[in-house]
């Protein structure tokens, strides 16, 4: 794979890859990363990994931009025959497929020609991979959506979109772990918590996560813990 090296900042660096996101890619960068955090200890204060990149940022006086280039474009070299690894227990998330908390999921169902039925089973079948995490604290970005469920974002964000809202945008899927402003075609709910200050780590996903969807009845989503 291509890759490139520049700076991100004033005490930054970031690899990107000349390449379309791919489990294998996310699991090259989290091996550098997991390099990174060795090698610089106590230099570098964060490291973030999206679809086919990594930053790596340090403290301002202990930066030096030459070595940090070098460093990474051996790791490139080094971890290109060393990133298989069998994909760790999928995470189960269940959800609440239902227009009350779903409000396009019909829209959803009408503008493919499928039944509710049929965009629940194909959501919820699929397996998902964890390229990313942004957005906001325990927000974590799934791929790849089946192909019949791909849809545009709004045109109109929503104001509010309330937590555990399960949500599709292009191939992605995800679940608004607090309450925010949402551009996603929301779909369902989930009463699982993503995000808990209490919990180490406080994210539920990480970057590199399997993750699967599973449908519960309205009953179990309230037992569960579901807002009302």
């Amino acid at each position: 794979m291509t890759c490139s090296v520049g700076p991100a900042g004033e005490a930054a660096m970031r690899l990107v890859f000349e390449a379309d996101p791919a489990p294998e890619l996310t699991r090259t960068l989290l091996a550098i990363q997991k390099s990174a955090q060795r090698h610089f200890q106590g230099t570098l204060t964060d490291s973030v990994i999206g679809y086919a990149t990594l930053t790596l940022f340090f403290k301002p006086l202990q930066f030096q931009r030459d070595r940090v280039e070098a460093w990474l474009l051996d790791q490139v070299d080094l971890t290109k025959t060393d990133t298989h690894c069998d994909p760790p227990p999928a995470i189960i998330l269940p959800v609440f497929y239902h227009p009350s908390v779903g409000p396009d999921l019909e829209w959803l169902a009408d503008e493919k020609g499928l039944s509710v039925d049929d965009i629940i089973a194909l959501h919820s079948g699929a397996t998902y991979f964890a390229y990313a995490t942004g957005f906001a604290p325990g927000f974590c970005y799934l791929g790849t959506l089946p192909s019949q469920l791909m849809a545009p974002r709004l045109a109109t964000p929503r104001s509010k979109v309330p937590p555990g809202s399960v949500a599709i945008a292009d191939l992605q899927t995800a679940v608004y772990p607090c309450e925010s402003p949402g551009g996603w075609r929301l779909i369902g709910q989930c009463p699982q918590p993503l995000f808990n200050l209490r919990h180490t780590p406080a994210n539920l996903l990480s970057v590199g996560d399997t993750v699967r969807f599973e449908p519960v009845s309205e009953a179990d989503f309230y037992a569960m813990g579901g807002a009302r």
